[in-house]
């Protein structure tokens, strides 16, 4: 096989971007060979779900998917009814980022909401979920929060407790896209139960791409009672495995050793780092303090594009000049400090 890429470049487009942790890439080899029986009736599945109720909670259940839109798909379609409607920050990647996926597969009608920080509060949720009764609107019955958040913000325990419990009060169900979930536990210093189980969440899409695996995300039911048949939602939705031990063995692999948690306190370090290279330097801006692997600054627009040839990475709000630089597991040092000077030669020549 000819390599097709150099490996030495790095970037900060997306924690999508990195490679597979080794670990993860041990794990897919110890469960290849030999024959299991597939749709999820093997041996690694059968280990997830163990491992799944040790982190979330004797109730929970895992069904592995392909991908995040997927994962976010199932779990909404596991809530609602066709005249339902789902509450959701504006900023949120299921009403930005997924092509209208919710919408079309699923037939969802979205409520999006104006965030200062991409996170929802009780009183933002009350500016839409309303009209109860009255066949002409939509019936707000779900709502999404994610923990951390598209903007990078992390809702504490505390403030994911009061909306849980401000949405159940009002008779919504909860989904919490957690593709970024390992971070803002780590970013907590809280296991993964403290921001789901606990403060009462009804099912979450746990990621696990981002976070070193190879492409592996499962739905976790955490209420069973709050959901309606989810192996035939996530059959009807496309997302059902067939060789389904590989995706299991490589969220098994994140749980192993705490692997989860590695991965992503190094992504966060990282995100502090270069928040800390990056902030004293002239003609920069930083837009928000990071509290995951994310951080947000505004630079002078002649200077992104340059600098994205150098290093990928993504403009976040072309009005502003902001932009979004992420950090990973594989993140390291070396590539903060040669960004760093990058940055500063490129600002140099404006």
């Amino acid at each position: 096989m000819v390599r097709r890429h150099d490996p030495d470049f790095r970037g900060f487009l997306s924690d999508n971007a990195a490679g597979v942790h080794p670990q993860v890439l041990e794990a897919l080899i110890v469960a290849n060979g030999g024959h299991q029986t597939a749709y999820g009736a093997d041996a690694y599945t059968t280990a997830l779900q163990e491992a799944v109720r040790f982190h979330f909670g004797e109730r929970a259940q895992a069904y592995p998917v392909f991908n995040g839109t997927g994962a976010n798909v199932v779990c909404l379609d596991l809530l609602v009814q066709r005249w339902d409607a789902v509450v959701c920050a504006r900023s949120a990647h299921i009403n930005i980022d997924e092509c209208g996926a919710p919408e079309k597969l699923a037939g969802i009608k979205l409520l999006p909401v104006d965030t200062p920080d991409g996170k929802l509060t009780p009183e933002l949720v009350d500016t839409v979920a309303w009209g109860y009764g009255d066949e002409h609107h939509a019936q707000a019955s779900v709502l999404s929060v994610t923990q951390s958040t598209e903007l990078g913000s992390v809702y504490t325990v505390d403030e994911l407790a009061a909306l849980v419990s401000h949405a159940h009060d009002k008779g919504l169900r909860v989904h919490l896209d957690g593709a970024r979930l390992a971070n803002a536990a780590v970013a907590l210093g809280v296991p993964l139960r403290a921001i789901t189980t606990d403060v009462g969440v009804d099912v979450v899409s746990f990621g696990g791409t981002k976070n070193g695996c190879l492409g592996a995300e499962m739905v976790l039911v955490l209420n069973p009672e709050a959901v309606s048949r989810p192996l035939f939602v996530r059959k009807l939705d496309g997302q059902l495995a067939s060789k389904m031990r590989f995706t299991s063995a490589q969220l098994l692999a994140l749980f192993d050793d705490d692997l989860w948690r590695t991965n992503a306190a190094h992504a966060n370090l990282m995100a502090a780092a270069l928040a800390d290279a990056v902030r004293t330097i002239d003609g920069v801006q930083l837009t928000r303090e990071p509290q995951a692997n994310a951080v947000f600054a505004i630079i002078p627009p002649d200077v992104t594009p340059r600098l994205q040839a150098r290093y990928p990475f993504h403009i976040w709000d072309e009005a502003t000049g902001e932009v979004r630089w992420m950090c990973s597991f594989d993140t390291t040092l070396e590539d903060i400090h040669a960004f760093a000077a990058a940055l500063r030669e490129e600002l140099a020549r404006t």
